[in-house]
């Protein structure tokens, strides 16, 4: 039986996670309670000794067996010391192993905090700067809209410039004038034929009669920028007078037609542009009469004023 209980004592250190000095001293305490049992027990014998019904052989043999037992206490507490002191080794490697993995865990999770907290601090830096392009770009989309709103709008009154134009003029159409829109303009073009005699730039009564029809319609759109030029062929100018070349003579004939126009007060002089473009800008060959009949013209450009416009493309 007591060699069952010091079996279990010797299990129950590898069945547990620490050491304890308490089974130690238990141990201990009960080695020398039974050495006290063994020299009681050898006391008894020398008693018996003197008493001839108890066999000398019995005695023998249980002193044997007292001494065998006593060697199988003394190993078995020699093997639970050499246990005690690896488990004691294991413990404490297994103590600084943990503090230094301790250590080392929390050095990287307070590493991966500061790259967490790094990260977090960049996509709250992204999401603030995702707003703003956000609203810049909703703001930029107004403004288009509202670009595109004044330009449909400016088109729009182009077209009915145009079609008032063409009512006033259409007793001219035809006879060397035409009226057309393109590029958000209304270009007005009239032959030299209807305004002008050969090499002068005074105008003709009938030539008068129409620019004075255009200069009403342009007095109901004092918003309107308007760029009169002169054109001519290529013939060199042969006539007489203050007159050095085609280029001076498309100037004088553009100012002619504004010297017409201005007689209206109720167009701004502010929006009249008069310029000589010689026989650099021709719409037709100069090769047959036609065509140089054609390049000798006058052109009215009429433009929408885009103010409102250009401040709206700056703001984009």
């Amino acid at each position: 039986m007591l060699k069952k209980i010091f079996f279990g004592i010797i299990l129950v250190p590898f069945f547990t996670s620490c050491v304890s000095s308490k089974i130690y001293e238990d141990l201990q305490d009960r080695y020398d309670a039974l050495k006290a049992e063994n020299e009681s027990l050898m006391s008894q014998l020398d008693e018996r000794n003197g008493n001839s019904d108890y066999s000398e052989a019995r005695f023998r043999e249980e002193i044997d067996k007292l001494n065998a037992e006593n060697s199988r206490l003394k190993m078995d507490l020699a093997a639970l010391q050499n246990n005690l002191d690896r488990l004691q080794a294991s413990y404490d490697a297994l103590e600084a192993n943990s503090s230094s993995s301790l250590t080392e865990n929390l050095e990287r999770n307070r590493k991966l905090l500061e790259e967490l907290e790094a990260k977090e601090r960049r996509l709250a830096e992204e999401e603030a700067r995702l707003k703003e392009v956000q609203r810049q770009l909703a703001s930029r989309s107004a403004r288009v809209d509202e670009l595109e709103g004044i330009i449909a709008a400016k088109d729009a009154k182009m077209r009915a410039l145009k079609d008032a134009i063409s009512a006033a003029l259409v007793n001219f159409e035809g006879n060397g004038l035409t009226v057309e829109q393109r590029d958000g303009k209304v270009y007005v073009s009239m032959e030299n034929k209807l305004l002008f005699d050969s090499g002068s730039w005074a105008v003709n009564s009938r030539g008068k009669e129409a620019v004075v029809q255009l200069g009403r319609v342009l007095a109901d759109n004092p918003e309107i920028a308007v760029l009169i030029e002169g054109h001519t062929d290529n013939v060199p100018y042969g006539g007489s007078g203050n007159i050095k070349d085609n280029w001076d003579l498309s100037t004088k004939r553009a100012t002619a037609i504004v010297n017409i126009i201005i007689a209206n007060s109720r167009i701004p002089k502010e929006n009249l542009t008069a310029a000589g473009r010689g026989e650099y800008a021709p719409v037709a060959s100069n090769s047959s009469p036609e065509g140089r009949s054609k390049n000798r013209r006058i052109e009215v450009i009429l433009t929408p004023k885009l103010d409102e416009i250009a401040k709206l493309l700056e703001e984009l």
